[in-house]
């Protein structure tokens, strides 16, 4: 008999419009090899700016994804506009209201054989915790968000000594405890939990990585049948550098920026930096009024493009772009979505940053740089506009190449074996 799976995620809410993400793409494959899949997220999401994606009178509503024909139950959450104490509300409301969804979802279907939460936030943990006790199935907790890490890694006022931040390391503790298995997304996760001073009672054997990825077929399809219509992508005379994602002060774009006007006050005409995305926070606007304002013709922000033209958008690149924020946590490795994507474009990476477990530099897949400032970047991207023809080819198959190993096909069958290992 088939075993039915539950995803707790409170952000999920935007896959069905986009036709993708981690858990879509995990309903997918988990369907094809037989398992019945239900997807539970909030009714409010960040990429909406905190409002809703349906409206709807009582606590929950299910809505179809037709293209992989999965449930996803929105379970209402109050709207938000910022980063603030409504986000957080909205948080508990998630917290709170999926445990009566999820219970009534089943008196109406059926229970879980095994429920699969995921963080970003540790309350959705939680309460895939406390479901999984209430119908007597086993939890596995997936990590992609190092809560409380996170906050004092990017933040100026929290440290690790905070009472509050103290707290949040004990619960954080006691969720991969109470675990079935844990689930992380960076290759040193683990370690991670050795420096905390947790391995003895949350052994190796409980904690897998199975890091995010992309389905591979999916984006050559769209690599295909979605062109990037932008004229930009079509101009040869000049090496293409290419950033795609979220333009907001944790990527410090800024930066990039800075390394464009080191290059135009050199007189080096070769390169060219296009930037797409936007998203909560955008800081499009700034960055373009700086651009204009140091009179740079090397670098443009060509705005948001549909998800789908993406994939043709990297193929146009002669080189990809791989930047935000270095931080303590880039030791433990890196996931995020876009970095896949640049596998998948079989282009050379030019990652501005360093970090442990580097897929870029063990895999050959590109240039990562041990120190990340404006100078470094634009004497990278001076030394990759020489590169020798041969050394440019076996940068892009080997990302190419690298692509193959983080499609969701096959990183489904590591969460099957996750979950049959319960």
């Amino acid at each position: 008999m088939a075993k039915t799976i539950w995803i707790l995620n409170h952000y999920a809410g935007s896959m069905i419009s986009k036709e993708g993400g981690r858990h879509y793409w995990f309903a997918k494959f988990l369907k094809k090899a037989g398992y019945k899949t239900v997807v539970f997220c909030a009714n409010s999401g960040h990429d909406k700016g905190g409002e809703p994606y349906f409206t709807f009178d009582g606590l929950w509503e299910e809505h179809i994804a037709e293209k992989i024909d999965i449930p996803f139950i929105y379970v209402k959450a109050r709207a938000y506009k910022s980063n603030g104490k409504d986000r957080i509300l909205n948080m508990y409301d998630f917290y709170k209201n999926v445990k009566k969804a999820a219970k009534q979802y089943a008196e109406r279907t059926e229970k879980p054989d095994v429920i699969l939460a995921s963080s970003v936030h540790p309350l959705t943990l939680v309460a895939g915790l406390k479901l999984a006790k209430h119908f007597g199935v086993k939890c596995i907790c997936e990590v992609r968000d190092l809560w409380p890490e996170s906050i004092v890694a990017y933040s100026k006022r929290w440290t690790r000594t905070s009472p509050l931040m103290r707290v949040l390391y004990r619960e954080e503790k006691r969720i991969y405890t109470k675990a079935d298995k844990v689930i992380m997304t960076w290759p040193g996760g683990y370690d991670y939990i050795v420096e905390q001073g947790w391995d003895k009672q949350i052994p190796l054997d409980k904690v897998v990585y199975i890091p995010n990825g992309l389905d591979l077929a999916e984006f050559e399809k769209n690599a295909a049948a979605e062109i990037c219509p932008d004229p930009e992508l079509l101009d040869m005379s000049k090496k293409k550098f290419v950033y795609t994602g979220a333009i907001r002060q944790v990527n410090n774009l800024g930066m990039i920026v800075d390394a464009a006007k080191i290059l135009w006050d050199r007189g080096f005409t070769e390169a060219e930096i296009l930037i797409y995305g936007g998203g909560v926070n955008d800081e499009s606007e700034e960055l373009s009024q700086k651009v204009k304002s140091l009179e740079l013709d090397n670098i443009k922000f060509r705005g948001r493009i549909p998800k789908t033209q993406i994939p043709s958008a990297l193929r146009k690149a002669d080189f990809t772009l791989l930047h935000n924020s270095s931080t303590s946590l880039d030791k433990y490795g890196q996931s995020q979505n876009k970095f896949f994507e640049y596998l998948g474009a079989g282009k050379p990476i030019l990652m501005t940053y360093a970090v442990g477990h580097s897929v870029v530099k063990e895999r050959g897949c590109g240039v990562e740089l041990e120190k990340q400032g404006p100078t470094e970047i634009a004497d990278a991207i001076e030394k990759l506009c020489s590169l020798p023809e041969e050394t440019y080819q076996q940068y892009a198959s080997h990302s190419h190449e690298t692509a193959k190993d983080f499609d969701f096909a096959n990183l489904t069958e590591k969460l099957i074996d996750v979950i049959e290992s319960l």
